[in-house]
């Protein structure tokens, strides 16, 4: 009896909270009304897990201004016009430092020095007489010199300087001492005095003077600036000369016309000049050699640096091994760095020697005209070898140095600097 009154008395219960918030059937969940208003636990979970996946995959992309890219843009553009700003004033800084050397130099050739050594009239046996042509250049040199128009450097040196021996005025072009020289021979009055009076036919007027100098010096510099200067000069000097020696010929009633007219040289152009390019610049193949050719030198040393990092941090990696002590990793650097640059400018030397120039001509004096005469023989290319690894660790092992300082990306910025002030250098040098 106590026992079903017990249980009477929760059914009531029960009920009343079936009704009030509805019941369970299955997976189903039934209310008060006997509707079915709920849905599979099933369909729930998968429901769950995929609003759980889309915060766990990545985000979608968006666009450009959309509202959750705002810090982000202006962090982007910030840098960027950070980026933008360094990069303006690197090229106005560096850049302009090339445009520089070259902005005034019609005005500083100047400084391409040319000697002028007259020794027309004063070594015996040619002693005797008024020298005339000798004068006439050095009053002509000396005339650019007071004009305003950009001029070369001329320098009248006299022949005493030479122990009165054009030859050894070759020797000083050949040495460097002056990009060339202006030399009136000691002959040069009286062969002309000579050829009209006793009508000598073999006269040559080119043998009155001479321009040496040693084209492969500078070819640029030789063929942009001097040697259009010298050209000028020569035909200013053989015109008011030819003017004067007319004049003087015809007014000395002495000279028979018929040696005029046997040596018509001797009154026009009477005199003349000589060239003679001690050292010409050839074969054409030569030229990557000393120009371009050095620029590719010190790209190929800057980039070696990146292939070869991976390689020496192989030392310093975690892993089996116990990393190399510093000094030891510098030591190894630089030896391995030294060794690699022998074997890289060996095969830019080989270059040269598979395009055919020479390195094995034999020698010939510095005062006569040769070409590509080699003074160390067949041991010309081990010195060229010599001085390309030389020059690759001068410029390479800078680049290394300043690559593991500053890292990237500002080593292209170096690079650009670093070929930048070799050239204006070379610039700087030919005036």
């Amino acid at each position: 009896m106590a026992g079903s009154l017990t249980t009477s008395q929760r059914e009531p219960h029960r009920s009343d909270e079936s009704l009030s918030s509805g019941r369970t059937l299955g997976d189903h969940t039934i209310d008060a009304d006997g509707e079915n208003r709920g849905r599979p636990r099933d369909q729930d979970e998968s429901s769950d897990n995929e609003e759980k996946g889309e915060h766990d995959g990545p985000p979608r992309p968006v666009g450009f201004f959309n509202p959750s890219l705002k810090k982000v843009r202006l962090k982007v553009f910030a840098l960027w016009a950070r980026t933008t700003l360094i990069l303006s004033v690197f090229i106005l800084a560096v850049l302009s430092m090339y445009w520089a050397v070259l902005f005034h130099v019609e005005k500083n050739t100047s400084s391409l020095n040319v000697l002028v050594v007259d020794f027309d009239g004063r070594v015996p046996p040619f002693t005797g007489g008024t020298p005339l042509v000798g004068p006439m250049v050095t009053q002509m040199t000396e005339m650019m010199l007071s004009a305003p128009e950009p001029h070369l450097g001329y320098e009248t040196i006299d022949p005493s300087v030479f122990a009165n021996d054009p030859l050894l005025v070759r020797q000083a072009i050949f040495d460097w001492e002056a990009y060339a020289a202006v030399i009136v021979m000691p002959n040069a009055t009286a062969m002309l005095r000579q050829a009209v009076d006793q009508a000598n036919a073999t006269y040559d007027p080119l043998g009155a003077c001479q321009v040496v100098y040693v084209g492969a010096r500078d070819q640029e510099a030789y063929y942009s600036y001097i040697l259009p200067q010298l050209n000028a000069l020569e035909t200013q000097i053989t015109s008011r000369f030819g003017q004067m020696w007319t004049s003087v010929v015809l007014q000395n009633a002495t000279i028979p016309r018929e040696n005029l007219q046997r040596v018509p040289q001797a009154l026009s152009p009477a005199i003349g000049f000589s060239q003679f390019n001690l050292r010409p610049f050839r074969p054409a193949v030569v030229t990557p050699a000393v120009t371009i050719g050095l620029i590719y030198l010190i790209i190929l040393s800057f980039f070696s640096f990146s292939f070869y990092l991976p390689i020496h941090m192989k030392f310093l990696a975690a892993g089996d091994h116990p990393p190399l002590k510093f000094p030891s990793f510098i030591a190894w650097r630089w030896s391995a760095t030294l060794v690699a640059y022998l074997c890289m400018s060996l095969a830019y030397s080989l270059i040269s020697l598979a395009f055919q120039i020479p390195f094995a001509n034999p020698s010939a004096p510095t005062t006569e005209v040769a070409n590509n005469p080699e003074p160390y023989g067949k041991a010309t290319f081990v010195v060229y070898w010599m001085i390309n690894y030389v020059g690759m660790i001068a410029l390479g092992l800078a680049c290394e140095n300043v690559a593991m300082v500053i890292g990237q990306p500002w080593t292209a910025m170096w690079l650009i600097f670093w070929v930048i002030t070799n050239m204006q250098k070379e610039k700087e040098k030919k005036g």
